[in-house]
């Protein structure tokens, strides 16, 4: 799988469209563009939310949680493939999502400065709001939406290494495509984001997920470290 996965990344024309989609969304948002559409979806999703839908939604919703779910997820197969394989390549990965998460994802948060759809204060749907601080005060790119595109890669380049084979189509649609489109649903539903903080949230995830399958982890050039930079079968 992981064959293909840098196959289907090989070409960078998806990256460029998605960079210019991401910029293009963020300056119809800046220029007070899309804000009632989003407004709209969020009136009524909270004003759907029976207690039938609304907690089976907040559970799925956890597929999209980066502290709480995914980075621990990745980290035990991280542990396991490091465990088997003795190669510190068995890391690499996880240590790669984290850093480019952390410098991408945050950093737009604060730059955008928009509030999420239960923020309580002016102007929330805005961006650039200096109003927009505290618990929602950072929407704008969606960190769910990212985490779930970045994390689940990591894990299914760490589940094929485990496995020693491909992943099955079956197992490529459960692994990185069902979590996207769950957390996308709950967190619009649910009012965690606007509908566009989950599409730029998906756009810079996209970037950064083909980002993750490009790199060569198993020929990375490494010091001598006692036979701990063997591959790992990344």
């Amino acid at each position: 799988m992981t064959v293909v996965l840098r196959r289907q990344a090989s070409s960078w024309w998806p990256d460029l469209l998605a960079v210019a989609a991401f910029a293009g969304l963020t300056v119809a948002l800046a220029s007070g563009h899309l804000l009632t559409f989003d407004q709209r979806v969020a009136d009524w999703a909270f004003a759907h939310q029976p207690a039938v839908v609304y907690w089976p939604a907040r559970v799925l919703n956890y597929l999209g949680q980066g502290g709480q779910v995914l980075t621990p997820i990745s980290l035990i197969l991280t542990g396991l493939l490091l465990y088997r394989t003795r190669s510190v390549r068995a890391v690499l990965p996880f240590a790669a999502a984290f850093v480019l998460t952390y410098f991408t994802i945050g950093p737009a948060k604060l730059l955008f400065d928009r509030a999420a759809p239960a923020f309580t204060g002016p102007d929330k749907t805005e961006l650039f709001n200096p109003a927009a601080i505290g618990k929602y005060g950072m929407s704008y790119p969606s960190g769910h939406m990212g985490n779930v595109l970045v994390w689940y890669t990591v894990m299914a380049l760490l589940l094929a290494a485990l496995l020693h084979r491909q992943l099955t189509r079956r197992e490529w649609l459960a692994i990185r495509v069902a979590p996207v489109v769950i957390v996308f649903c709950t967190t619009v539903y649910l009012g965690f984001h606007w509908v566009t903080d989950s599409v730029a949230g998906v756009l810079l995830g996209l970037v950064l997920a083909r980002i993750l399958t490009r790199i060569p982890w198993d020929t990375i050039p490494l010091p001598p470290l006692k036979g701990w930079e063997r591959p790992a079968g990344l």
